[in-house]
């Protein structure tokens, strides 16, 4: 890894904060949508288009964000894992250095950009 995708101490302490914030905050979203619905109101799901289709449909938008969740939440606690190695900011897949810029912008960023796009 070369000097400029190492994070020092200061910036380890740093990262490690944005990243146990990210994961705080995915885990209490995650909490919010995995919650029992607290009325289902009685609505039947028929062949005619109404309140329980809407439901239904919202609540595979919320399965699909909770999964979508899950994997952020893996790639935080795989950032985490790399500071704690001392790996943080090589490619997990190619192993080259990951640009200060992007993990500026994405912490949690255990690829590179042409790895992470191959995906």
């Amino acid at each position: 890894m070369c000097a400029d995708s190492r994070v020092g101490q200061d910036g380890d302490a740093e990262v490690r904060g944005a990243l146990l914030d990210k994961r705080a905050d995915l885990l209490a979203r995650m909490a919010g949508i995995s919650a029992a619905p607290t009325d289902s109101g009685g609505i039947s799901f028929g062949k005619r288009v109404g309140d329980g289709t809407s439901i239904a449909v919202e609540r595979l938008t919320q399965v699909a964000a909770h999964e979508q969740m899950l994997e952020q939440l893996a790639e935080v606690d795989r950032a985490l894992e790399k500071l704690d190695d001392g790996t943080y900011g090589t490619c997990d897949r190619c192993g080259t250095d990951i640009p200060q810029g992007r993990l500026e912008v994405h912490p949690s960023a255990t690829r590179c950009v042409a790895c992470a796009s191959a995906r």
